[in-house]
């Protein structure tokens, strides 16, 4: 069973853009433990989301679980009014696109400009991992819209998250 983390670590795999990488650089960038990343990375790879020789992940599979699954299997918790980083649709890119005019949905960071209503990360290190990698924060920030988003804002997620899927 795949878990957030691994989710969290075979993304990052995505924003590596099929460029090397070694599991101590995804250690040091997703600032998780190196056992997860491990963990992460054989766990994507029995679900069939990652090739291991290739060192890519899968992004039709990776797509197609995100889409249709991920509000099933990565149960979004909301909290109340913090400081934090925006994500969902109050990020990059769906923020350019979409006129929400509502109080955002932040990742809770104390180094946040953001005031809105927290949503829960995938793993602690999420915030400042997205905040290091732009690319890592546009599929994140997509992700939780997938997992929190209504319909018009799930089908413009979708398509954000195709196009970044399969440039890579």
């Amino acid at each position: 069973m795949l878990t957030a983390v691994d989710i969290f670590v075979i993304l990052k795999v995505v924003a590596k853009r099929g460029q090397p990488w070694t599991q101590r650089e995804l250690t040091d960038e997703l600032s998780v433990n190196p056992s997860l990343v491990q963990a992460a990375l054989k766990n994507a790879a029995e679900a069939k989301l990652y090739s291991p020789i290739r060192k890519l992940a899968n992004g039709t599979r990776l797509e197609e679980a995100l889409v249709h699954g991920a509000k099933y299997f990565l149960v979004p918790k909301r909290g109340s009014e913090v400081r934090g980083m925006p994500t969902a649709w109050s990020a990059p890119p769906l923020s350019d696109m979409l006129d929400s005019g509502g109080v955002p949905l932040v990742w809770p960071d104390p180094k946040g400009e953001t005031r809105g209503l927290s949503l829960e990360p995938l793993h602690p290190s999420v915030p400042k991992a997205a905040a290091l990698d732009p690319f890592l924060y546009e599929l994140l920030a997509l992700l939780d819209t997938l997992r929190v988003g209504g319909a018009r804002e799930s089908k413009l997620a979708e398509k954000e998250l195709h196009q970044r899927l399969h440039a890579s």
